[in-house]
């Protein structure tokens, strides 16, 4: 079976769509469980889980436009959806909110709060990318998509960063950064003391073919 980091056929198609379509990094569709080894659609398409325990996202804002406040999700899951044909993936990615930490007690309670993330009501985040020719996985370039956040669904472009091994999302994560506005997400609390702009910042594996992960 070829693996995710190939180089991409010649003559295949190189197009990429815009916008971001609802996770982070390939496309966060419908999810399998984490334990779910990866397999062929058909013959020239394949899907990959991203590997939970060592898959992260970070964010950081910050207070008095000075000071950076950052937290960080342990638990990320998702699918990656490779078109061998195209040479294409897409990204479907979850992320559970409740899984959030911080240095500091007091401001990781606050953010699971209805004013922030609002965890009781939204347990997750969710990215849907758009399709991606599979040769910028290791060249770099935008990443556009959906990302839904307390159920409010809003188009986002990411930087896909340069993949810094031969086997990107194997044996080095894939990196992808990006800024979201708070008050886009119906986050207007504060907006005197903390920043409405929220760096993103994700770190994700995949479970290589063959291989399983326990839940």
């Amino acid at each position: 079976m070829s693996r995710l980091f190939d180089h991409p056929r010649r003559g295949g198609a190189s197009t990429f769509a815009g916008r971001l379509a609802g996770v982070a990094f390939a496309a966060c569709v419908t999810l399998t469980s984490p334990a779910q080894a990866n397999f062929a659609d058909d013959a020239g398409s394949e899907t990959v889980k991203l590997d939970g325990a060592r898959s992260q996202v970070g964010f950081t804002v910050k207070v008095l436009w000075l000071v950076g406040v950052r937290g960080r999700f342990g638990k990320v899951d998702g699918t990656v959806y490779i078109d061998r044909f195209r040479n294409q993936i897409s990204v479907d990615a979850r992320i559970d909110v409740d899984a959030v930490s911080m240095d500091n007690k007091r401001y990781e309670d606050w953010v699971k709060s209805s004013e922030f993330f609002d965890v009781a009501k939204h347990p997750q985040i969710e990215f849907k990318s758009e399709s991606f020719p599979q040769s910028r996985l290791r060249r770099g370039g935008e990443l556009s998509g959906i990302l839904t956040l307390r159920d409010v669904r809003q188009p986002v472009t990411f930087q896909l960063q340069p993949a810094t091994c031969d086997r990107p999302a194997y044996e080095c994560p894939i990196e992808v950064a990006g800024t979201i506005r708070r008050s886009e997400f119906d986050m207007r609390s504060r907006r005197g003391t903390l920043s409405d702009k929220v760096e993103l910042q994700f770190s994700v594996y995949a479970i290589p073919p063959g291989e399983t992960k326990d839940p």
